[in-house]
Order: C-alpha cells, then structure tokens, then sequence
C-alpha cells in the first residue's frame, strides 16, 4: 500500500487535535515553523497541511497574523422538487428557500448562440441552430452557491416575449409558466447528478478551490410531445449545499 503523503498525515493530526478543542475557535494555531518542528517535517509540509484544513473549511487564513480555527460553515440543505417549483420562481431558486434564506441571482442571456453538438444532442437539434443562452450564478445571503448555464432553442421562442428568460413580462418565472404562456405545456423535466471537480472558472465564480468536490446536474425539460424545450447543467458546490430530491406521489 502506498504511504500517505506527509502533509496528510500533518492534517490529520491537527484535525484531531481541533476537533478535540485544543484550540477554540478564533484561536492563533502556532506558527508553520512551530509546526514543523514539532512534527519532524519541513515547512512546507506544515503549509501544505494548513492549506488542507483552509480549503475544508476548518481554518482560515489571516494576512499578516497567521492562521486560525474557524467557525464552522453551516452546510444547508437545497431541495429539489417540482412541487414547489409550481408555487413559483425559477426552477433552482424554488429549492433554495430553505431555512428562511431566500434565494438570489445573476443572470446574462446571448440570444442567437449556435448550439454546439453535446447541446443539440440534448435539445434534439441540429448542431449549430439557434438558441439563447443564459449564464446564472445563485447565491445564498449573499454567498455563491449555484451555477447554471441554460440553453433554449430560439425555433421555439423567437418572435415572443419570453425569448429571453429573464427579460420580458415573465421574467423571473420559471420555464413552466414562461413556456405555459406562448402554449408550450411542460410535462417532463429529467435530471442527471453527477460528481465532479471545480474547474478554474468555476472555483473562481463559487469563491471555492480549483478541484473541490462539486455536483454537476444535467437537466432537460420536455413539453407533453416529448420535445426538449430547454437543457441546463447546473454546479453546485459541495460544501456549501447537500441536495435532497422531493417527490409527490399521485393519490387513487
């Protein structure tokens, strides 16, 4: 069996002596030299290790003063439910009321976008056609907490008012009822978790590490024709949410 690399074995010594309270939180951990010494290894170890304990959130790094325990980060739970999404919102904002913290985002839309061939695949298309595309980030009193990048085909919308998702007299609704207004019923909406790794763009937009644990949803909603109307792939970093799928069951 391969060893464990001498900065995770320093980690996992100092995680055992924070969890166990030997520093408060708040409290000066001793210097990396300090560190190092006590631990038989070289600084840099030391640095790497804390740079460990910073990323997963149980140390925090102060310019100029050193490196402290930190206050917990409260993982909240997003619930993902088409039940509540019909009691209004955007279908990523419904399941992110949770615990009172209501939700909040940006968002940029590109009409005329070429789809690429993964996206037309999805969307039953051909590569190349037409599609508005929208960039959301989401947050959570304040804090980054949800990606998505949404693609509609334009063969559905142009020429309305809800060809931008955002824009328009249903701005902010959601694609159930902005599809519902030009008589595009929804019927099916599919989803697709997988984990993954923070690229470099997406840590820098999540204010999270390149290589963070993320989830990654690959979405597509169908009309009752089975058409797709609308595909996103939606991040969502790890340790700040857990998601949790809700589901109604029809009644006899």
């Amino acid at each position: 069996m391969p060893r464990e690399a001498p900065y995770l074995a320093v980690a996992d010594a100092l995680r055992a002596r924070i969890l166990a309270g030997e520093w408060e939180i708040g409290e000066r951990l001793p210097s990396r030299a300090q560190l190092a010494e006590e631990y038989g290894v070289g600084r840099n170890v030391t640095q790497r290790a804390m740079d460990h304990l910073i990323i997963r959130g149980l140390l925090e790094g102060r310019a100029g003063s050193g490196t402290y325990v930190r206050m917990p980060r409260e993982r909240l739970r997003m619930v993902r439910s088409r039940h509540r999404e019909r009691q209004g919102g955007p279908p990523s904002v419904a399941g992110m009321k949770e615990r009172g913290r209501a939700g909040a985002w940006d968002s940029h839309s590109q009409a005329r976008v070429p789809a690429p061939e993964a996206i037309a695949e999805r969307l039953a298309i051909s590569p190349g056609d037409l599609c508005v595309n929208t960039h959301y980030e989401f947050l959570a009193d304040g804090q980054p907490v949800q990606l998505s990048e949404s693609w509609e085909p334009m063969a559905i919308t142009d020429g309305t008012p809800i060809v931008l998702p955002e824009m328009g007299p249903l701005a902010g609704k959601g694609v159930v009822e902005r599809m519902r207004s030009i008589g595009v019923d929804i019927e099916t909406v599919v989803e697709l978790p997988r984990p993954a790794r923070a690229t470099q763009a997406q840590a820098n937009l999540l204010g999270i590490s390149v290589g963070d644990l993320v989830l990654q949803i690959e979405r597509t909603i169908y009309d009752t024709d089975r058409r797709p109307v609308e595909t996103a792939d939606i991040v969502i970093p790890d340790v700040r949410r857990e998601v949790a799928y809700e589901f109604v069951v029809d009644q006899p």
